[in-house]
Formats: structure tokens, sequence, C-alpha cells
């Protein structure tokens, strides 16, 4: 079956400012596919007992892909691929997700102070018939991370909203002795992944 010609951009189904800058990175035009206000997206992001953090997070993902494939159609919107991506940190079999609370985003960094941790990310591709997911894990190492540390930097807010209690493009930086992996995967979106989908939708990169 012939694909359908491309419309020169993608519908990106994420909020997140960080995914914005990194298509705008490799020139990738987006328009944005945003749950409606109703839209329990949270819920999505639900763990369930037992469950690895691979298959977790390929499972929100394409959760996510669904929820904005249905959007699309909703609003009546211009045919075109819609992009979604998801990021969760796992320390050995545990899932470290959003903080709920400043003391849980505390117990979370000091889980990671001096030890290396995953950044898992997958992101999906829908267009047309074609629905296509790739996964970036990258390992991340910590330095020692003193209880002042922690506490200033959740004090600035910035864990909130993030995977792990932390943003690696942050101040938190500072406490990254090395990684292995994907910089861009690690921050949410792995921009080779992400254009190896778009190529193979047809995308010219």
């Amino acid at each position: 079956m012939k694909k359908p010609e491309l419309p020169g951009f993608v519908y990106l189904a994420s909020q997140s400012p960080r995914r914005r800058q990194l298509l705008e990175q490799v020139g990738v035009r987006f328009e944005l596919l945003v749950p409606d206000a109703d839209e329990d997206a949270e819920a999505l992001e639900a763990e369930r007992a037992g469950e690895l953090p691979a298959d977790y997070v390929r499972r929100v993902t394409l959760a996510k892909l669904n929820a904005a494939r249905l959007r699309l159609a909703r609003r009546g919107l211009p045919q075109g691929p819609v992009l979604c991506s998801d990021t969760t940190v796992a320390l050995g079999r545990r899932l470290l997700g959003k903080p709920s609370s400043a003391e849980h985003a505390c117990q979370t960094l000091r889980s990671l102070s001096g030890r290396t941790h995953r950044v898992l990310t997958a992101v999906a591709l829908a267009w047309g018939a074609q629905e296509s997911l790739s996964l970036s894990v990258s390992k991340v190492h910590f330095t020692e991370i003193s209880d002042q540390q922690i506490r200033h930097y959740v004090d600035s807010g910035e864990p909130f909203g993030k995977a792990g209690a932390y943003a690696i493009q942050s101040s938190a930086a500072a406490w990254v002795s090395h990684i292995e992996g994907s910089y861009s995967g690690i921050m949410g979106l792995p921009l080779f992944e992400t254009a190896e989908l778009l190529r193979h939708a047809g995308w010219a990169l």
C-alpha cells in the first residue's frame, strides 16, 4: 500500500518544552496536539505491579499515542504524523517516576546518590496505517549528593513533573559524572531514534 504524502509537519502530542526544543534542534516543524482539559493524561502513566521499566515505558507511550490519534480525529484536524514519547527512570527494576511531594523528591534523589541508574525513553510515531516505536536506554552515574544539595535542588521546584526527580539539562548536571547512551533521550526525546522513525515514514532529514 502506498504511503500517504507527508504534510511537512508532525503533531507533537506532548506538553514538554524540552521535546519541542529537541525537535526544533533537528529542524522538524511541528504542531502541538496536547490533551484536552477533560482528559486525564496522568492516568495513562499509572504503574502496574511487577511491570518491568522497559515494558512500562513502551505501554505508556503507545497509550499516549492512541489517545493523541483519537484527539486528532475528535478535533477534525488535518491528517498528519503523530509523535509522542515517554520517559522513566529506573534503579534496577524499580521505577522512579515523577515525585508527588518535596519529601518524595528528596527520597528519590537520595536513592540515586552515588549510583548508576537507567533512563528509558520510548518514542512512537503514527502515520496512516503505520505505527512504529523505538526505545532508548541510557545509563547515568550520579556522584554522592549531600542532603543540603538535595534540599536546595528540591526547593528550586525543578524536580516536579520529572521522572527521577531531576532534569539532565538543569543544575543537576553537576552531579552527573558520566553517561552512556543518548543525552537527548535522557532529556525526553532521543533524536537518533526519532529521526529514524521519521525517515522510515518518508521524512527527509
